[in-house]
């Protein structure tokens, strides 16, 4: 890497005294093909079109200029910021953008196809991976991935091509939709007579209709239009023409013939008593986007008639099924290099199907040396035959250093043993040093054979995690026997399916009810009612695995416990398995979600999951994205179920699209996941041409916003002793560095990444600053191209990990949804966070809003004092509303207040100071910054500083009583929202756990073992009945309320050190 940059503004800024001898030019070294080195100043903002033409000409005047042949057949070649090789294909770029680490390009030739070239270019550039950095893997199942992709992606353009604009619109605009699609079942709000609709037709005219909730789009646009008529007269009878119907707000279009309140937008306006504002769309407008996409998409895929051919299979051998071989699996160490340990070394190898030990754990002898390890008999033999090796075998070595007790303190190098588990025998300690895993079987099915190179990490073994080569530790060299002269297959299903007697029709009747007796039935009953984190012990499971009828027949949703229950080790029982698996009815896609995680490794297991998940709707499936992609990480193969349907389902919808590309995308740097979220994004990419050049927009701001930020770091520690200094210096360079041309043509006319449906026109400087706090977030104010005057606020965030925060608004999100669906609307502001890349993100600011603390601390002159006036919150209420205003914005802060007390105690929320809740104008009171989650609360000197379930102050039920004491009549009804939210939240306990538990494997400072999802599993009562745990949730709301006085206290000291550093 690089050392980086210490001058306040680099080279490529346009005043750096780096640039050159003008503000506006740079210096730069040219290397052409034929040996000649040119230097020369060039305009630092020039694309590298123009510095392309500047050398040519340029060039002319030095020696070998015809051995250059055509511009055209030549490209640039840079090293950037990362130390990366880079390709300049796309030379609309320009070279400000670019950022080269020195100036210094390198003209080579090119060796294909343009437009081929210019697309693997921008995708490159775009997912953050050169895709010459693929191409350079000599790996099969990368180059089979990417070459099946690269069809299926044509194809699809292809099939884009072939669309109408009505089709076209429907794919990447289609409408949100409530879940459930049709009734309206939620509270009195939605069943008002009428909607308020305010449209904007083609002249800048508006006009305000009143119409039925279940009139539709068509209905509307037509009252719309005849009564624009009745005013401009029958001359403009002409100008009726056909229109489509847009969110005024953002770039999302209300499509199909569903009734007005069916729609998201909709409805979300009536339920906060606001008119919808709606746009009438000429449809030429939308046919011109429609085109310039198309265009896109030709310049790069040409139409077919026909597919060519596929190439015929080479002749192979007639393959050695893996069932036939009734031998013990055995492998052979050969050597072990780079090893980090002055010790004996010793390997453990173990065979798992998910978390299950398939056999005893073969164990090698010790080996002496220092950084070359070898043993002498290498074979570890393991105590099961090739034919009960399930498909989805993982082999997972773990490497000790083995030391007496004595020397364990000056001889180990590794500082953070201590935190591992270690293994004592023979008055020796065993130290793990690295681990490694691999596949038993290959991509295509194959027992692997031969010699093997696994490059092993240096934690704890973690049997889940995937093998890759981006890790250059400790190389393990072992080679697996050949057994037959054949290639060792693992059969097909119809094979497996044939190894058994189980009826494979969907009318064939299975064993009836009860076959366990009453009793046994019973017991499963009990047994399949436990939440998922209950464990099973050898008795229920074979009793579950004898009445697996039973469990077919009387409970569906049981399967996870089923597989759990089967013998992996015994190929009979798997293919029994498989064959009840054909029969088993879906299961909803929120049951279905369990089956991804890691435990559930089987393919057909994996691949009837993504059947059911099939049934989601669009909404539902980005609900779910975030842990979707997740358990991407257990996949062992690249060409999976799981990946083509997020692939399908987002290049069928580009808001889906959209997420799915950031959340692998804020990834990419983990070598765990790098080359398989990469070959992603590369199939993405190619499948959704025309939206690559959106992304790239948005890379390339959020790519200048990190420049700004760490210039601002910068200034702030060169400016360290005086504060005010500080404030002043720093704040000046950021408004120049905003306003120059670069920073603005950059960070203009984009989609949010919050929110693909929002089109940010321009920065508004003035408003932009940065946030006194470490990681100095950039707080920048836009304005909205689709709203005229009105600004929108996005927090930049660049040395924070936001994806705790992004899974905790995910949570809220669904617990909206739940509430919603069982007609509780508590009014959440689950406000919109993404993270974008390594320790970076957006988090958007919710208009309107302020802390509580700064609520308190305008209604008090002392700071310590702010934090016990009961009034300050109700009076600021006042201020911003009256009459029947004020009357609502109160109903809306006890709605709110009553859902984020209960989800704050659910999730186990801590740090919440008075500058962690914020209340809108509005009244609706939420919470921010989700840094402590799952009971994790803050503490100091080992005493804990919060100490109440959740927060719930005086003042808090001063407004909610509307500020007369007795109103013992509101504050009810305010606990019996909190309540009934408690038990809505029960139903859905295992949802919850489940969620959590695909999030194991993100690396999240709170969320790294099932303990931590234990705290959900209390806070919810789960294996509790209602009553009981109705009767707990009322104890911990007493306690809130008793020990609300700790909390205040809190907030005054919180107050004071505020006071005390502003």
């Amino acid at each position: 890497m690089p050392p980086a940059m210490t001058d306040l503004l680099d080279m490529w800024a346009a005043h750096s005294p780096l640039a050159g001898h003008a503000t506006d030019v740079i210096t730069m070294d040219f290397l052409l093909p034929t040996g000649i080195y040119i230097q020369m100043d060039v305009p630092r903002e020039a694309t590298i079109q123009h510095i392309k033409l500047l050398l040519w000409k340029q060039a002319q005047t030095y020696p070998l200029f015809p051995a250059l042949g055509e511009m055209e057949g030549h490209m640039f070649e840079c090293v950037n910021q990362a130390a990366v090789h880079e390709e300049l294909e796309d030379e609309t770029r320009r070279l400000c953008d670019i950022r080269p680490f020195l100036p210094v390009l390198k003209l080579v030739t090119r060796n294909c196809g343009r437009a081929e070239r210019l697309l693997d270019s921008k995708i490159g550039v775009l997912i953050g991976k050169g895709l010459h950095e693929l191409d350079a893997l000599q790996d099969q199942e990368v180059k089979d991935f990417r070459s099946k992709m690269f069809r299926i992606s044509e194809e699809k353009m292809q099939r884009v091509q072939k669309m109408t604009w009505t089709e076209w619109l429907q794919a990447c605009f289609s409408p949100q939709l409530e879940n459930g699609g049709g009734a309206i079942t939620d509270g009195p709000a939605l069943l008002s007579p009428c909607i308020s609709v305010w449209s904007f037709p083609l002249l800048q005219d508006t006009a305000s209709l009143k119409v039925s909730p279940s009139c539709t789009p068509t209905e509307l646009m037509e009252l719309a239009l005849r009564k624009w008529l009745t005013t401009h007269g029958p001359e403009d009878e002409a100008r009726r023409g056909q229109y489509v119907l847009r969110v005024s707000q953002r770039l999302e279009f209300l499509c199909g013939d569903h009734g007005l309140i069916q729609y998201k937008y909709i409805r979300s306006c009536t339920q906060a008593k606001e008119s919808p504002h709606l746009t009438l769309v000429h449809t030429s407008t939308v046919k011109a986007m429609f085109e310039k996409e198309i265009s896109a998409i030709g310049a790069v895929v040409t139409r077919r008639s026909s597919n060519p051919p596929l190439p015929l299979p080479p002749k192979r051998r007639i393959p050695t099924v893996s069932f036939e071989i009734c031998v013990h699996f055995k492998i052979v160490l050969v050597k072990g290099s780079k090893v980090n340990a002055e010790e004996s070394v010793q390997v453990r190898a173990g065979l798992f199907h998910g978390t299950e030990l398939l056999c005893k754990t073969a164990v090698s002898s010790e080996s002496s040396g220092r950084s070359e390890h070898t043993w002498s008999d290498g074979t570890l033999e393991f105590d099961i035959c090739v034919c009960d090796l399930p498909r989805m075998t993982r082999l997972c070595f773990a490497v000790y250093a083995v030391m007496d007790k004595v020397k364990k303190q000056k001889s180990t190098k590794n500082t953070h043993l201590n935190k591992y588990q270690t293994i004592r025998k023979a008055g020796k300690v065993h130290y793990p040093i690295a681990w490694v895993n691999t596949m038993v079987f290959d991509y295509k099915g194959q027992l692997k054979t031969g010699d093997i190179i696994l490059h092993s990490w240096s934690s704890f073994p973690v049997v889940f995690a995937a093998t890759c080569r981006l890790n250059h530790l400790l190389i393990i060299l072992l080679s697996l026997p050949k057994l037959f002269s054949s290639q060792i297959l693992y059969p097909f299903l119809f094979s497996i399916l044939l190894l058994t007697n189980e009826p494979l029709s969907f009318s064939s009747p299975l064993v009836s009810q009860g076959r366990g007796g009453k009793k046994f039935h019973i017991e499963l009953k009990e047994i399949m009612e436990r939440d998922p984190l209950s464990q099973l012990c050898e008795n229920e499971k074979d009793l579950i695995w004898t009445l697996r009828h039973d469990c077919h027949e009387n409970f569906p949703q049981s399967l996870p416990k089923l597989l759990l229950s089967v013998k992996w080790s015994k190929h009979e029982d798997m293919a029994q398995l498989q064959a009840l698996l054909q029969i088993w009815p879906k299961l909803s896609p929120r049951d279905a979600l369990e089956l991804l995680d890691f435990n559930y490794p089987d393919q057909y297991v994996r691949e009837y999951a993504v059947r059911c998940l099939r049934d989601m709707s669009d909404e539902e499936l980005s609900q779910y994205l975030l842990q979707l992609v997740q358990v991407l990480r257990y996949e062992p193969y690249y060409d999976c179920a799981l990946t083509r349907f997020l692939l399908d389902r987002a290049q069928s919808n580009r808001k889906i699209g959209h997420f799915l590309f950031w959340h692998l995308r804020s990834e990419i740097h983990m070598p765990a996941v790098s080359v398989q979220f990469a070959l992603i994004l590369e199939a993405y990419c190619r499948g959704s041409i025309p939206h690559i050049e959106v992304l790239k927009k948005q890379v390339e701001a959020l790519s200048k916003l990190k420049s700004v930020n760490e210039l601002i770091k910068l200034g702030t520690i060169k400016n360290a002793r005086s504060k005010t200094k500080e404030a002043m210096l720093t704040k000046e360079a950021m408004m120049t560095c905003l306003r120059q041309s670069g920073y603005t043509e950059t960070l203009s006319d984009l989609h949010s990444p919050l929110n693909p449906s929002v089109l940010l026109s321009g920065i508004n400087v003035e408003k932009c600053r940065y946030m006194d706090s470490k990681m100095k977030p950039l707080w920048i104010v836009y304005n909205n191209k689709l709203l005229g005057g009105d600004t929108l606020g996005i927090i930049f965030k660049n040395g924070d990990d936001l994806r705790q925060d992004m899974l905790t608004l995910q949570i809220l999100r669904l617990m909206d949804m739940l509430w919603k669906e069982a007609s509780l609307d508590l009014r959440i502001v689950p406000y919109g966070c993404l993270a974008t890349g390594d320790r970076a993100g957006l988090i958007e600011v919710v208009s309107s809003a302020d802390t509580i603390a700064n609520i308190q601390l305008t209604s008090s002159n002392v700071a310590a004092a702010a934090a016990f006036n009961k009034d300050a919150l109700l009076n600021w209420l006042k201020e911003k509303n009256s009459g029947d205003a004020l009357e609502r914005a109160i109903e809306e802060f006890t709605l709110s207040c009553a859902g984020y007390c209960v989800a704050t105690y659910v999730l186990g929320i801590g740090d919440r100071h008075s500058d962690n809740i914020m209340v809108r104008s509005t009244g609706q009171l939420f919470h921010i910054d989700f840094g402590h989650i799952l009971g994790n609360f803050k503490s100091k000197f080992g005493i804990k500083r919060e100490r109440v379930p959740f927060i719930l102050t005086h003042d808090f039920i001063h407004v909610i009583q509307q500020g007369k004491t007795g109103n013992t009549e509101k504050f009810g009804s305010f606990r019996q929202y909190c309540e009934e939210a408690y038990l809505i939240l029960r139903k859905n306990g295992n949802l919850f756990i489940t969620l959590f538990a695909l999030m194991l494997t993100a690396g999240l400072p709170e969320l790294t073992s099932v303990k931590d999802i234990q705290y959900l599993k209390d806070s919810l009562a789960l294996g509790k009945t209602d009553d009981e745990a109705l009767k707990q949730f009322r104890q911990k709301f007493d306690e809130a309320l008793r020990e609300s006085w700790t909390t205040k206290v809190n907030w005054m000291a919180h107050n004071v050190a505020k006071d005390n550093r502003s």
